[in-house]
């Protein structure tokens, strides 16, 4: 079987921001508020992909963000987290996986910690400042882009990756890309078919990848990716054109 490496946010489900219509079903809840949906198309799309792929959702989220969403189709027997430094396998937390990842970023821990100490005294940021499961720096700033900009000037861009989305700002190991989650679930599962699906750049390295990369029309000409990377259609929803291409075209 092959597998499907996808993000969630804005790749299967969209947030209580984005308009996908009205046709829709909720899969997220957070303090008692609806966050998150997918439209319905995808919920049966979803559904028949699971016939034919092992589905691994590969997303940013922490463990507890990720264990918010029920997409309504079962749980999925692997789940990359955390930018792929965290495994869950049937919804634990594999251990011998996780302390992996903590070796392949110690190389990136002095440039972590020299994030932290900028952003603590950076008077933009307005959110705490959060080292997710000791792998990633996390926080929300006024000016993102001033705020990444001044932290790729003080950091080596070999050892950290700096991104914003929107508000929030992430300084991620390199080793922690999720082109590397990718690589390690292959070796993992021992399975040489990977379709991977993203829409960010948070997820170039991912379907760079994959044997197959899916991503929203447009996002190619943004970033240079590789041939094996595929736009979908112009004006479509990126999660109901993605998972048919699945269907009707790579499997």
């Amino acid at each position: 079987m092959k597998i499907l490496c996808t993000d969630l946010d804005n790749t299967i489900i969209y947030s209580y921001k984005h308009d996908i219509g009205d046709d829709k079903k909720n899969v997220e809840i957070y303090q008692g508020r609806e966050i998150s949906f997918i439209t319905n198309h995808t919920f049966s799309l979803l559904q028949a992909v699971k016939q034919q792929y092992l589905i691994v959702p590969t997303t940013t989220r922490t463990i507890e963000q990720y264990q918010r969403i029920d997409l309504g189709i079962g749980k999925f027997p692997y789940a990359l987290v955390c930018n792929g430094g965290v495994l869950l396998k049937n919804g634990e937390k594999d251990e011998v996986w996780y302390g992996e990842s903590k070796k392949l970023i110690q190389e990136s821990m002095e440039d972590l910690e020299k994030a932290m100490t900028i952003l603590e005294k950076d008077e933009r940021r307005k959110f705490e400042l959060r080292f997710i499961e000791e792998l990633f720096v996390f926080t929300k700033c006024n000016i993102p882009e001033a705020v990444v900009a001044h932290l790729k000037q003080e950091l080596k861009s070999a050892l950290v990756d700096v991104f914003h989305n929107g508000e929030k700002v992430y300084v991620v190991p390199v080793s922690l890309r999720k082109g590397m989650a990718v690589k390690r679930i292959r070796a993992y599962l021992k399975n040489d078919g990977i379709v991977a699906a993203g829409d960010s750049e948070f997820d170039v390295s991912m379907v760079e990848e994959a044997d197959i990369g899916m991503v929203p029309y447009g996002l190619k000409q943004v970033f240079s990716m590789k041939d094996t990377v595929m736009e979908m259609e112009k004006n479509r929803i990126f999660s109901e054109a993605m998972l048919e291409k699945c269907i009707e075209k790579i499997s």
